[in-house]
């Protein structure tokens, strides 16, 4: 059976690392590591809100024939919001997948250039960068959309208290 690619005449004793010169490169990559833990915690809370909407638009487009001339404004100014919202949904998630994504590929970019000794930093100046811009877009558009939810409830709330005959909220 063949060592593979660790043979001694393949694997060229120049790119071995010491257990002393892998230390810190691992130190290096656990801030990456970090940064894909809390945007996979982000990605799991947009999901869950993009769900929430998608079900919430489904629920009012079943209800939308049953609503008179004025109701009916409302819920598909309602469904025209929400469409907003799990448009703006995808494109954070888009965003913050991106971003993790570019994590990854920095953690092993980092490992690579330690191990076949390449000098790579404006490239893992570059990813970094790069996953910094997603994160914060996808920050950003995720913000958005909490202010279409609010939006939304305004409307919902607004027409249940016209319906009440009691006065609109500011």
């Amino acid at each position: 059976m063949s060592a593979g690619f660790f043979h001694p005449k393949i694997f060229n004793a120049s790119i071995r690392l010491a257990n002393t010169e892998l230390i810190p490169v691992l130190q290096t990559a656990i801030g990456p590591v970090i940064l894909i833990s809390g945007v996979g915690l982000l990605l799991l809370s947009m999901t869950n809100r993009l769900g929430r909407t998608i079900d919430r638009a489904r629920s009012l487009a079943a209800t939308l024939e049953r609503h008179k001339d004025e109701a009916r404004a409302r819920t598909s100014a309602q469904l025209a919001i929400l469409w907003r919202r799990a448009r703006l949904l995808r494109l954070a998630i888009t965003f913050a997948a991106m971003s993790a994504l570019s994590a990854a590929v920095l953690i092993i970019i980092i490992f690579l250039a330690a191990l076949l000794r390449m000098e790579v930093a404006w490239l893992i100046g570059v990813l970094f960068m790069f996953c910094m811009a997603a994160l914060i877009a996808s920050l950003l558009v995720f913000i958005h959309d909490i202010n279409q939810a609010l939006a939304a409830l305004k409307l919902e709330v607004e027409g249940d208290l016209r319906d009440a005959g009691l006065s609109a909220l500011r």
